[in-house]
């Protein structure tokens, strides 16, 4: 929690500003698409439907989708603030990372590191946190076979990249919002695997939210 005195965080500072009709109508859309999907019945379609029109900032419209399988409902979002594009090197003069794992403790994978095509990713009551915004692809499609037991894998990718999350999960969490398409030329992440009392998450961040 901030203390009264402290800079809000950038996913505080975002549910404060205020929503566009654009953005209203995204919100429109996904709940369209999850009552035609089933995940929602026809009264609380209406509900949600009314509150977004009357919603003022992007908490409020947030607050509506946050408990939907918005990946997987075929809606198309839009990559608002990307900066750059993620490029795909042909090599790399640095071996690319293939494994995380960790057991009852913590470890990352973010900054200037290389990947390739695959990379495992094992957390046994303890985290891993891989964040792709500054990383090194050198393979158009990155596959994460992702296994969580009593653990939880973060995963954070750059707007621009596609988004593929095929996993399954047991008293537990696999998925996220993040699943969809990318850009023309930009790699693909794809994330598979297991989550066993666990969760992973996968989610988009601009890369001028980390300064």
């Amino acid at each position: 929690m901030n203390a009264p005195d402290d800079p809000p965080t950038p996913d505080d500072a975002r549910a404060r500003l205020r929503a566009a009709d654009a953005d209203r109508e995204l919100v429109h859309r996904i709940l369209s698409a999850a009552m035609e999907r089933g995940s929602l019945t026809l009264g609380e379609y209406e509900e949600r439907a009314g509150k977004a029109v009357a919603a003022k900032t992007f908490g409020d419209l947030d607050a509506l989708t946050d408990d939907l399988p918005v990946g997987q409902l075929g809606v198309p979002m839009p990559f608002v603030g990307a900066t750059t594009v993620t490029h795909i090197h042909s090599s790399a003069d640095r071996r690319p990372v293939q494994h995380k794992f960790a057991l009852m403790s913590g470890t990352e994978l973010r900054g200037h590191a290389t990947v390739g095509d695959g990379l495992t990713a094992t957390a046994v009551m303890g985290g891993i946190d891989i964040d792709l915004r500054e990383v090194e692809f050198t393979a158009p499609m990155l596959t994460i076979r992702c296994t969580a037991l009593m653990g939880g894998i973060d995963i954070t990718v750059p707007p621009d990249v596609g988004v593929d999350v095929d996993g399954w999960a047991v008293m537990g969490g696999f998925g996220g919002r993040a699943a969809g398409p990318g850009t023309p030329g930009a790699p693909t992440v794809r994330v598979v695997g297991l989550a066993l009392m666990g969760a992973v998450e996968v989610k988009r961040k601009d890369r001028e939210l980390r300064r």
